[in-house]
């Protein structure tokens, strides 16, 4: 049995949180009460269980449906699996539909039926700096030429350094799994598309444009849950994999709701 194989069990936050549900949720996913209080906090769903196989997995997501509670089954390969996102740099409303262009000029059309979810969210990226700076240096092949007097040069000294960015971002579903999502992701959009309505800030714009969507995708669902959690100080290889995880998870969730 390979990792790959494993079939994850997650539930969505109560809106009660009851001691006797966490005693029946306790002794279905066999954990104590006091871990599975833990795991039935917050507000993104959870995995609370790894089994090894599907038929297992969905006897306990029935029993704790039958609980109350939203329950997930998703094999760790699907869970895992690497997003393909198509990365829209610019795009126009039409009537009933949206057009997206990515830096190298493809494009996306969508439907105003086709959009399932729309996720909004914040993450960390790495950013790199380069600053410059201007010194007087010595030069001395110049001053021997001159028999000692001094002869001064200036030198630009650049220099680059590593910074972690907070950005806001957003993703379009369809209802199909299979389908990737479009992605919009705060500084990497040209705005100009907002006409009169683009400003200098691009966290502005970006809120604008997530607004118009919803306007456009009214029978969407929206989820910014990822926009409120707070920051956590991982590294960003595993800030960026949590996150991943996270967006799968609430895709799913809203399936499974649907």
């Amino acid at each position: 049995m390979t990792a790959s194989d494993i079939v994850h069990v997650a539930i969505a936050p109560p809106v009660a949180l009851e001691a006797n549900l966490i005693n029946k949720v306790a002794a279905l996913i066999n954990k104590d009460p006091y871990e599975t209080r833990l795991l039935l906090i917050g507000v993104i769903p959870k995995i609370v269980g790894h089994y090894q196989d599907l038929q297992t997995a969905e006897t306990i997501a029935q029993r704790l449906r039958e609980a109350g509670l939203v329950a997930i089954v998703c094999k760790d390969s699907e869970l895992r699996k690497p997003s393909q996102n198509f990365r829209a740099h610019t795009m126009e409303f039409r009537e009933g539909e949206v057009l997206f262009q990515d830096q190298g000029g493809h494009e996306r059309r969508m439907l105003a039926g086709e959009i399932f979810l729309i996720l909004k969210g914040k993450r960390q990226t790495q950013i790199e700096t380069e600053t410059s700076e201007t010194k007087m240096k010595l030069s001395w092949g110049a001053t021997l030429l001159t028999g000692g007097i001094p002869i001064w040069r200036r030198v630009t000294q650049k220099t680059s350094e590593g910074a972690v960015r907070t950005e806001s971002f957003a993703r379009l579903y369809e209802q199909k799994p299979s389908q990737s999502s479009v992605e919009l992701v705060q500084h990497h959009m040209n705005y100009s598309f907002l006409g009169a309505k683009m400003t200098s800030s691009s966290l502005t714009n970006f809120d604008t444009v997530v607004t118009k969507l919803r306007e456009t995708f009214p029978q969407s669902a929206f989820d910014d849950r990822l926009a409120k959690l707070p920051r956590k100080d991982l590294p960003l290889d595993r800030a960026q994999a949590d996150l991943e995880i996270n967006c799968r998870l609430l895709y799913l969730y809203h399936l499974a709701t649907r």
